[in-house]
């Protein structure tokens, strides 16, 4: 079937991806200095590019759930068993098969239910908990008077585990997302979308997001 190509991603939702795909870029890459993995810009000036990462993350993600209730986009994340175990056989066996795709994107629904719980799990779960203990960890110590204190009824080592796992569970998911963007028509075609916008979709999709 013939192909059209349909705006499928906002110019704000491509601006909210990349922006927080370079800060957590960042995040990480500063993260894992900080912990003693390799030594690159110095521990200061990681532990700074970190901490301004973290703030600006923290923005973003306002914007982001401001964006995501006044334009609706919310419902994207509600949750379907409608075509789940089709996705499920699809990532597991049908992908490495070259069959098609169970589920077609739209722009009113442009993430299968597998995506959808992955989506929620991140939104829920790994980005409160990153930004939590990371929001602890930064106000452990503080000036106060000119006198360095600490919050001592904060267990460091626990909050320092928890921001841990969550940035190995927040690598685990970028991994797992950059590698499911190659699994479009082509390497390249999910990645064409989120840089211009536009989807290539079936013409008979097409015509029904145009009504």
């Amino acid at each position: 079937m013939a192909k059209k190509a349909v705006y499928i991603y906002e110019r704000f939702e491509r601006f909210w991806h990349w922006s927080q795909a370079l800060l957590v870029s960042l995040l990480a890459l500063t993260g894992f200095e900080i912990h003693g993995s390799y030594s690159l810009l110095g521990f200061e000036n990681a532990a700074a590019l970190h901490n301004s990462s973290a703030v600006l993350l923290v923005v973003l993600i306002v914007f982001s759930v401001f964006w995501h209730f006044t334009t609706d986009a919310w419902r994207q994340y509600i949750p379907t068993r409608k075509n789940l175990q089709a996705q499920i056989r699809y990532y597991t066996a049908g992908v490495f098969r070259g069959e098609l795709h169970p589920v077609k994107k739209t722009r009113r629904r442009k993430m299968n239910p597998i995506q959808v719980l992955a989506y929620l799990s991140l939104k829920l779960v790994i980005v409160p908990l990153m930004v939590f203990s990371g929001m602890l960890y930064m106000a452990y110590r503080y000036t106060y008077q000119g006198d360095l204190r600490a919050l001592d009824f904060l267990n460091l080592k626990a909050v320092a585990f928890w921001h841990v796992l969550g940035a190995y569970l927040l690598l685990l998911f970028t991994v797992v997302h950059v590698y499911m963007t190659t699994t479009g028509s082509t390497v390249t075609e999910n990645l064409k979308a989120m840089l211009t916008g536009y989807e290539e979709l079936e013409e008979e999709e097409a015509e029904l997001e145009s009504t």
